[in-house]
């Protein structure tokens, strides 16, 4: 076997596409990780610069794979946008050591008959409007996190319930790394920064931060006192129906196992979350019910938005 180049940190860190060679490259260094399905923008940046600051002199390893077992069948898996170059810049200027850029037959050879089903936090929510989706989510994590071998890991809190997800499965199964969730990154406007975001124009993503809007109606409702779970939700959904073309999946204020409470506690995990599809496109948010929770979310200028226009799904 012959061994890859040495790591290169700045514009252009090390791509590697064989798993051998990933472990040959890691091997005696502490590791974080950042799992993502490409095109990163400044919501990636923020994640990989929490991981270069997880292990000092460690290696930072980013994955670069659009995972099929993922996306239904009537997804978005083919037109996702898929940008390597890009790739390689903004996770150099980050502090990324190396690119992980596997294709489908290394992550899913032929005769792959292997499934990861992730009871419970799976279920409501996107589990219950994308299914098969936290399957292909819990499948794919933990491959990647048998094949880097992580210290760290980190996700967006933006899919907050893909990190719910994730952070089950290695309690049940034991796995040896350390999950962290990162706040979210929006535009000034209030939108969280996604993938899909990149299919709207500009006035079309100004109208879809009512979808922050509406959970910050909620969080207000809450620190006015309500704690009745449907008036919260109410709070809600009377800032959603200001907006054009949009079409609910859901609203929900849910507890940390991801399912509805007919009154909320002072719990942290707590949260209030949306999917909705506008404009044709199905974009998804959440944030704490207690708004001091959220004080650590970034925000992004739209000039950087701009620049690079897409997240993880």
């Amino acid at each position: 076997m012959t061994l890859p180049p040495e790591p290169q940190v700045g514009p252009h860190p090390t791509v590697i596409t064989d798993p051998a060679d990933l472990r040959a490259a890691l091997r005696g260094h502490a590791v974080a990780f950042v799992p993502t399905m490409g095109a990163l923008h400044e919501g990636h940046a923020t994640l990989i610069r929490a991981a270069r600051a997880a292990v000092p002199g460690g290696r930072v390893v980013v994955s670069v794979f659009v995972n099929p077992m993922q996306f239904g069948p009537n997804e978005d898996l083919s037109r996702y946008p898929r940008d390597l170059d890009g790739d390689r810049r903004v996770a150099g200027e980050a502090g990324a050591d190396l690119l992980f850029h596997p294709d489908v037959p290394t992550m899913y050879p032929d005769g792959f008959s292997t499934s990861v089903s992730v009871s419970g936090v799976s279920e409501p929510l996107d589990g219950a409007a994308r299914p098969g989706h936290f399957t292909g989510v819990a499948t794919v994590v933990l491959k990647l996190l048998n094949l880097v071998r992580p210290d760290v890991a980190l996700f967006g809190e933006k899919d907050w319930q893909q990190l719910a997800v994730v952070r089950r499965m290695v309690r049940d199964l034991n796995l040896p790394v350390d999950v962290r969730g990162v706040p979210t990154v929006r535009e000034d406007s209030g939108l969280a920064l996604s993938s899909r975001n990149a299919y709207l124009s500009a006035d079309q993503r100004a109208q879809a931060a009512v979808l922050s809007r509406a959970l910050r109606a909620v969080q207000a409702a809450y620190a006015g006192g309500e704690r009745r779970g449907a008036a919260l939700r109410q709070a809600g959904l009377d800032v959603l129906t200001t907006a054009a073309d949009l079409s609910l999946d859901y609203l929900s204020v849910v507890g940390g196992d991801m399912h509805e409470r007919e009154i909320m506690d002072n719990d942290p995990m707590n949260r209030v979350l949306v999917a909705a599809r506008m404009f044709g496109v199905r974009l998804i948010d959440n944030m704490p019910l207690a708004a001091h929770v959220a004080a650590g979310q970034s925000t992004v200028s739209q000039s950087t938005v701009s620049q690079s226009t897409v997240s993880p799904a």
